[in-house]
């Protein structure tokens, strides 16, 4: 493939290598170009364009991408068709993530332009995540690299999913005079979350003395009716022989390791009794944050094998306490189980997306500072967000960005700096999604020139997503139309982060991967001042200095 400038008029056939507008019209780079292409640019005096050629033996980047997705080996995974030389793959089922690290490395390594990306390997997955993704970079590659990339992964499977199987679990908690009944009552709630994103339960809970013979008696007790059991000791484990190790050896089982290398985690026990799990918890499971019991619970709720040696690898990467990739369970009234409608803060972010140009208002007005009975409109979008039940607000600013922070001065807000607004709404989006907080479990997308919204309109959305699990993508509607704002799962996060151009969700809303629950709020959810005849029609006056303008 040969790559630069061109005379126009050897140009049809070419590729083209940088977007441009031609006539009014986009060009994205990647379009082959017809020859009524060069006639378009020559009536409008364009004489060169930055091309790719391709030579006889490239293959486009969407065909190299969709053949060598087609040729990767996986279980519970499905992939999508091939757009800008990139094929995603998602989870079929919920599960844990795998993947071969030695295929992946070597086909990454046959030529820099074919590029395979995945999660991290014994990450948590839900039903629809993107788990990994084909990109092939040029507009081309040569038809033996493909085909020495296609011979490796055609040696063994390369990606999966070990799907859960929902469990019946029994929890034991034994004490001392000292404990706190709150806190125990507390580990059985973030406990039956836990248990929720496998479909497993919690079926019943014992507490008794902490000492060896009285842990023994509720093992043996709940082994009978539960497939695994969980063990939170009053203190906790110090040695190989403490009460919890110990119980478990005279229940007739036995125990494959006594302390693990993830921080926080290091304490946990893993035993058997008769092929059924049980794991001495380590104090830190007590707390809804990620630590290392979530990492073995998964991989035992995925019914995979956990030796000794399995957790002794899990030391790189095991350094949780600056990070948390997973949403935490929640142990508030904002996720019980009843997902109803409470007014204290859910964990979800809301974005309010306030980086555009307004270019179509013309006079260099910025229709987010026009004034709806005398306060402006952006912070009239964001002060309805702050009285939702979101639990945190991020307002991505980038256009008269000064003037936009000094228009929400005071409000409870964090801003975010987009500094490439050229490149459209994906830009705001993805810098808003990597500036909420890590244990979310949603996002509320609001733009910020929204009239009619308000709370209320919120808060039936919120509702809807904890109904749905915190799991379904929420889509506001005016008249069974579709609108927005539009509220997004975790599981879509890689997804956006994949966007291009100026595009919002809509191509991962409707791409049928996620359950949609659409709620219908009226005239807010479609209301459009996106020129200064809709701005004054909606209500709104223009300020610019001290003049009011009419």
């Amino acid at each position: 493939m040969k790559f630069g400038p061109a005379p126009l008029q050897d140009a049809a056939g070419a590729v083209l290598a940088h977007s441009r507008e031609v006539d009014g019209r986009a060009w994205k780079k990647g379009r082959i170009l017809s020859q009524a292409d060069v006639d378009a640019a020559t009536g409008v005096g364009i004489t060169t364009l930055v091309v790719a050629r391709l030579g006889s033996d490239d293959v486009l980047e969407n065909a190299a991408a969709a053949e060598l997705a087609n040729h990767l080996n996986t279980w519970n995974v499905a992939q999508r068709a091939a757009m800008t030389g990139r094929v995603n793959l998602y989870a079929e089922r919920a599960g844990v993530f795998q993947a071969d690290r030695n295929l992946v490395s070597r086909l990454n390594a046959v030529d820099p332009a074919i590029t395979f990306a995945t999660l991290r390997e014994g990450v948590a997955v839900q039903a629809g995540q993107l788990v990994a993704t084909v990109k092939i970079i040029p507009f081309a590659v040569p038809r033996g690299s493909l085909e020495a990339a296609v011979s490796i992964v055609g040696e063994g499977a390369i990606i999966g999913v070990e799907a859960f199987h929902p469990l019946r679990v029994g929890l034991i908690q034994t004490t001392l005079p000292s404990t706190s009944i709150k806190m125990l009552d507390k580990t059985a709630a973030v406990t039956r979350r836990r248990l929720a994103r496998s479909g497993s339960s919690l079926v019943e809970e014992m507490r008794v003395a902490h000492d060896q013979q009285a842990l023994e008696g509720a093992l043996r007790s709940l082994l009978e009716q539960c497939e695994m059991v969980f063990v939170f000791g009053a203190s906790a484990v110090s040695d190989p022989e403490d009460v919890i190790p110990a119980a478990i050896r005279r229940a007739g089982g036995s125990v494959e390791r006594v302390g693990m290398p993830v921080d926080p985690g290091n304490l946990l026990v893993l035993g058997d009794v008769e092929g059924k799990p049980v794991v001495g918890a380590p104090g830190c499971a007590r707390s809804p944050k990620e630590n290392g019991f979530d990492w073995v619970l998964d991989r035992l709720t995925a019914k995979m094998t956990i030796t000794s040696n399995d957790i002794a690898e899990l030391g790189v990467g095991g350094l949780l306490a600056e990070i948390s990739s997973r949403p935490a369970p929640r142990d508030s009234a904002s996720a019980r189980d009843d997902g109803g409608s409470s007014s204290e803060a859910r964990p979800i972010s809301a974005i309010v997306l306030a980086a555009g140009r307004s270019s179509r208002m013309g006079d260099d007005l910025n229709k987010l500072l026009a004034e709806f009975d005398g306060v402006p409109l952006v912070r009239r979008s964001v002060g309805e967000v702050c009285r939702s039940p979101c639990n945190e607000t991020v307002v991505v600013v980038g256009h008269q960005s000064d003037a936009i922070r000094r228009a929400l001065s005071g409000m409870p807000v964090r801003f975010v700096e987009n500094s490439n607004v050229g490149e459209g709404l994906s830009a705001s989006l993805k810098a808003g999604i990597a500036a909420i907080s890590a244990n979310t479990l949603g996002v509320l997308v609001v733009l910020a020139d929204m009239p009619r919204l308000t709370a209320a309109d919120l808060e039936a959305m919120t509702t809807a997503f904890a109904q749905s699990g915190f799991s379904a993508i929420i889509r506001a509607t005016h008249g069974g139309k579709r609108g927005n704002p539009v509220l997004l799962p975790r599981a879509t996060f890689a997804e956006v982060a994949a966007l291009e151009g100026d595009v919002g969700a809509r191509s991962i809303v409707e791409s049928g991967a996620y359950d949609v629950v659409d709620v219908e709020i009226g005239e807010a959810a479609s209301l459009d001042v996106d020129t200064q005849e809709a701005m004054r029609a909606a209500g709104g006056v223009f300020v610019r200095g001290s003049e009011r303008l009419t």
